[in-house]
């Protein structure tokens, strides 16, 4: 759309009326009358003046007016709220402009739509999957309790092991439950991280040496990349970043190579940060649900298997606590071949004594 200021239209449009005229008088004069030039003229210049500042004036006084209250209702709207309201004229702005200022509002509120979709149906499987993880340890504990009650609790044959049971099932609800709250935390930066230098080779062995029981009952093994002579030191609230080193070889016990697994731990110094990656030989996890594996309870596949699953929380747990410390963490992965997440930590520099 081109040529739209409201002088350019006028003008345009009154050219061809005078073109128009000229042609229709040349024509009807030269076949009726003696053709005259000066009348011709004179004639041209006051239709000329007429027909220009009318468009003109129709054009600003009507078509402009529609545009320029569209134009100041947008600028409202997008103003953020609680802003103060300042007049916005729109002097000397063509309709090209005023339409691409359009555009760009158009286009931010079908973004702003879309993540609003985008939140209600995470908001939806979140509800949903609450309710699927609670269900169950609940009936569960439900049928217990309605058994004991009906006469279980005298039969010595049962009533332990469904109080056992019961147990079990409250202890998978306040595991959620405490979860939850932590995930809660570290969205709402409650946690106050406590940073420290410590040896991050070191706290991956206690970390080993913690889940050493777990890991030898399922026949997996875990190992550092290399022989580490040196410690590598990292800045970051080491009460976390154990919290973090648990979940990930907790999870490479769970669902790596069912058959004498094994998980490595590597680090890589990227200048400013450590890059530390654990990686097991498990069945892999397959492109289409690599984005997802960090949403809460969200399972993959091969992962769906009550005997295995936590609360399904871990992973996303990991990912706020890596993000509190404005780092990054990453998976890569080949079905058939394992798993390797990787994120990275702040390299602590020491001062030179």
């Amino acid at each position: 759309m081109k040529n739209t200021d409201p002088s350019k239209l006028a003008l345009n449009n009154t050219l061809l009326i005078i073109a128009f005229f000229t042609l229709i008088y040349i024509v009807v004069f030269r076949a009726l009358f003696s053709f005259q030039i000066l009348p011709l003229i004179i004639i041209n210049v006051l239709l000329f003046i007429f027909v220009f500042f009318t468009f003109r004036f129709t054009l600003e006084k009507f078509i402009y007016q529609k545009i320029k209250l569209i134009y100041k209702t947008i600028y409202n709207l997008k103003r953020q709220k609680g802003a103060r309201t300042e007049p916005r004229e729109m002097q000397q702005t063509t309709i090209e402009q005023v339409n691409q200022e359009v555009l760009e509002w158009g286009e931010k509120k079908k973004l702003e739509i879309e993540q609003l979709k985008k939140a209600e149906a995470y908001r939806r499987d979140f509800l949903g999957n609450i309710y699927h993880e609670l269900k169950n340890p609940i009936f569960n504990i439900q049928g217990y309790v309605l058994t004991l009650l009906d006469g279980g609790l005298e039969d010595n044959t049962i009533n332990r092991d469904y109080l056992l049971r019961t147990e079990k099932s409250i202890n998978r609800i306040i595991a959620i439950v405490e979860d939850l709250e932590t995930i809660s935390n570290l969205e709402t930066s409650q946690v106050q991280l406590k940073l420290q230098p410590f040896d991050i080779i070191e706290l991956v062995r206690e970390v080993f040496e913690s889940l050493e029981i777990k890991a030898k009952k399922r026949k997996k093994d875990f190992y550092l990349a290399e022989k580490y002579d040196r410690p590598i030191l990292v800045l970051a609230d080491i009460k976390w970043i154990r919290q973090v080193l648990t979940n990930l070889v907790d999870n490479s016990i769970k669902y790596g190579n069912p058959k004498e697994g094994r998980t490595k731990v590597s680090f890589f110094d990227l200048d400013e940060n450590i890059l530390i990656e654990v990686t097991d030989d498990g069945p892999g996890i397959s492109e289409h649900e690599l984005p997802r594996v960090f949403e809460r309870f969200y399972r993959t596949e091969s992962a769906r298997s009550r005997e295995k699953s936590g609360t399904g929380l871990g992973l996303a747990i990991v990912k706020h606590i890596i993000e509190a410390h404005d780092q990054t963490i990453d998976v890569r992965s080949r079905p058939g071949v394992g798993t390797t997440f990787g994120f990275t930590l702040k390299k602590y520099r020491k001062e030179l004594i």
